[in-house]
C-alpha cells in the first residue's frame, strides 16, 4: 500500500510541474474527435458511435480508468457535430476523478473534387474532483479536505483529408486551469497540440495498409509521437501495430462483426521502468454506425480513418 501511495501522490502533483496530461487511447484512429475536433466522417446520413474503456498498468492499485462514449452526427454534407463523453479516474489512497463533456461543431469545404477541408470547434465542460477525505492519511492537514471543480474547456482544429489521406493539427483546450485542495494547487492543466497524418494503401483487392501517426506537443512538456501501422484484410479483420515513444508498443485487433458492428482490442506492452510493476494496458472498444438514409450501397467499402 506504501508504494501505491506515494505513487499516486508522485503522479498528481508531479502534474503541477509537467502539466496534467488528458486520457490517452491506442485506438485513438477511431474517435480522432477526442483530439480534434475538425475530424469528420465526410460521409452524409452516416452517424457512428462508439464506446471504449481502457484499463492502465494492470496490477498497480489506482491505476487510470477511463472510459469513452462518443457519437459522429453529419448534419448534411457540409457540417457533422460530434459528442464526447469521457470519464477518467486515477487513485487508490486519494482518489481523483475527470469528467469532461464536449460537443465539437466542424464545417466540410471542398478544396478539390477529390481533397477536402474541415474546420472544427469544441465547447465543453471538465469536472475534477479529488477525494482526500476517503483517503488513509486524512489526518494530514494538507488532505483533510475534499475539492471539487468545474472549468470551461474550448479547442480547434482544421483537418484535410481523402478517400485514402488525412492530416490534421488541434489543440483540444485553449484555457489552461488549475485545481487547488487547501490552497495548495494539486492539478495543472496545460495546452495541449497534436498533429495527425495517415494514408491508406491499397495493397490489393482484398488488402489495404494505414500507416499513421500522432504527435503531440504539451506546453512546458517534451515532445512525444505514436507511430501506427494497421492492416485490414477482406474489410474485415484488423491487424496493427503500434509504437509510443518510450512508454509502450502496442498490439491492434479489430473484427467487423456485421457491417455496421465493429470491436476492437489493445495490449500495451510498457517500455518504462513501469514495466517492472505492470502487467500492461486494455482496451477494448465497439464502433456501431447507423445508415440514416439508407444508403447503404454507397458505404460498402467503408473509409479506413
Amino acid at each position: 500500500m506504501r508504494f501505491n501511495f506515494y505513487f499516486i501522490i508522485a503522479l498528481v502533483f508531479c502534474s503541477v510541474v509537467t502539466a496534467q496530461q488528458d486520457p490517452q487511447y491506442s485506438q485513438y484512429l477511431y474517435n480522432m474527435s477526442t483530439v480534434n475536433p475538425a475530424y469528420v466522417k465526410g460521409q452524409a446520413g452516416l452517424l457512428s458511435s462508439g464506446i471504449l474503456y481502457r484499463r492502465q498498468w494492470q496490477g498497480i492499485e489506482g491505476a487510470p480508468e477511463t472510459a469513452n462514449v462518443f457519437g459522429n452526427i453529419p448534419l448534411g454534407e457540409k457540417v457533422e457535430l460530434s459528442v464526447n463523453y469521457v470519464h477518467d479516474a486515477i487513485g487508490d489512497a486519494i482518489q481523483v476523478r475527470n469528467d469532461f463533456f464536449n460537443i465539437d461543431f466542424a464545417y466540410i469545404t471542398d478544396l478539390s473534387e477529390t481533397l477536402r477541408l474541415s474546420y472544427g470547434l469544441k465547447a465543453g465542460i471538465n469536472s475534477f474532483k479529488l477525494n482526500a477525505l476517503g483517503s488513509d492519511v486524512v489526518d494530514d492537514p494538507a488532505f483533510n479536505a475534499n475539492t471539487s471543480e468545474f472549468h470551461m474547456a474550448i479547442g480547434a482544429g482544421a483537418y484535410l483529408f481523402s478517400s485514402n489521406f488525412y492530416a490534421g493539427i488541434s489543440t483540444p483546450n485553449l484555457l489552461p486551469n488549475d485545481a487547488s485542495l487547501n490552497g495548495l494547487k494539486v492539478a495543472q492543466t496545460a495546452i495541449h497540440l497534436f498533429g495527425v497524418f495517415g494514408y491508406v494503401f491499397d495493397i490489393s483487392d482484398t488488402v489495404k495498409l494505414k500507416p499513421s501517426t500522432v504527435v503531440k506537443q504539451v506546453v512546458g512538456a517534451p515532445i512525444t509521437f505514436d507511430i501506427s501501422a494497421n492492416a485490414l484484410l477482406y474489410d474485415r479483420l484488423e491487424v496493427g501495430t503500434s509504437y509510443r515513444y518510450q512508454d509502450a508498443v502496442v498490439g491492434l485487433l479489430g473484427f467487423r462483426i456485421t457491417p455496421d458492428l465493429r470491436i476492437g482490442y489493445a495490449y500495451d506492452f510498457s517500455l518504462s521502468d513501469l514495466k517492472n510493476t505492470s502487467n500492461g494496458s486494455h482496451e477494448i472498444m465497439l464502433l456501431f454506425d447507423f445508415d440514416l438514409l439508407h444508403l447503404g450501397n454507397k458505404y460498402t467499402s467503408p473509409r479506413f480513418f
